[in-house]
């Protein structure tokens, strides 16, 4: 019996991703990402659990990418797809009065606006990114590339800082379409960069062993609370330039 918990809770994750691939369809992009984040908490405690019980397994590998590829692959697209409908005016997010459209720039043909489309690159980044986290033997206790779930965070954080934030310039800047085409690019090279980065898990829970690891939680949690969604996006440009700062020590 104990060889199903992981698997259930991996399912939990799938479950949690396809309420928020609902949500975020319905441009409810704020239960999108509390979904997400419940996901991405499953998914966490899935491979803990794993561990804890011994009961690791090819199945339980595969079922883990697929669920990511919901949690961490489609709703993170379909996100960015809605960030471009938003720029371009298309619908707008409960705190915003503006729509910051910009018609000059709009790729649009009989009614029908192509540009939005150009976000779903990052689902064929994620898939693009699980496939080969499965059979790439040198990411079990580091990562190449950034996780799937880093850079779903990054995304989902950017309707929230929309929604929470009054600086003006910070809006305009979210909403300004060379900035998200730039961003999905630069998600997608991420995704697959050859990269190395840390992982949070511990061997040992010494402060010397994890020295790194301790400072970049101690600067998420005060980040959290000065800056609350703002933070987010910092705290995974702060992870890569860490995990750079450990590469060049090295």
């Amino acid at each position: 019996m104990k060889k199903h918990i992981p698997n259930l809770i991996t399912l939990l994750n799938l479950f949690c991703g396809s309420i928020a691939v609902i949500f975020a369809v319905e441009d409810n992009l704020f239960m999108a990402a509390v979904f997400v984040m419940l996901g991405i908490v499953f998914d966490f405690f899935d491979g803990f659990a794993a561990r804890i019980l011994d009961v690791k397994s090819e199945l339980g590998l595969q079922l883990d990418s697929l669920a990511d590829m919901v949690t961490s692959g489609v709703v993170p697209g379909i996100v960015m797809y809605k960030m471009f409908q938003i720029s371009e005016g298309l619908f707008s997010l409960p705190s915003l009065t503006n729509s910051y459209s910009n018609s000059s720039f709009r790729m649009e043909q009989d009614g029908i606006m192509y540009l939005p489309y150009f976000g779903l690159l990052v689902i064929l980044a994620s898939c693009y990114r699980l496939a080969k986290f499965n059979i790439d033997t040198r990411q079990t206790d580091s990562f190449i590339g950034l996780p799937t779930p880093a850079n779903t965070l990054f995304i989902l954080s950017l309707p929230l800082v929309l929604m929470t934030n009054d600086a003006q310039w910070v809006n305009e800047l979210i909403l300004n379409k060379w900035f998200l085409i730039g961003l999905t690019l630069f998600s997608c090279y991420m995704l697959n960069a050859e990269i190395p980065l840390f992982s949070l898990k511990m061997k040992t829970y010494g402060f010397k062993e994890n020295t790194v690891k301790y400072i970049f939680l101690i600067l998420a949690i005060v980040m959290l609370v000065l800056l609350q969604f703002v933070a987010i996006p910092l705290i995974i440009i702060l992870y890569v330039l860490l995990s750079v700062f450990m590469n060049l020590k090295k």
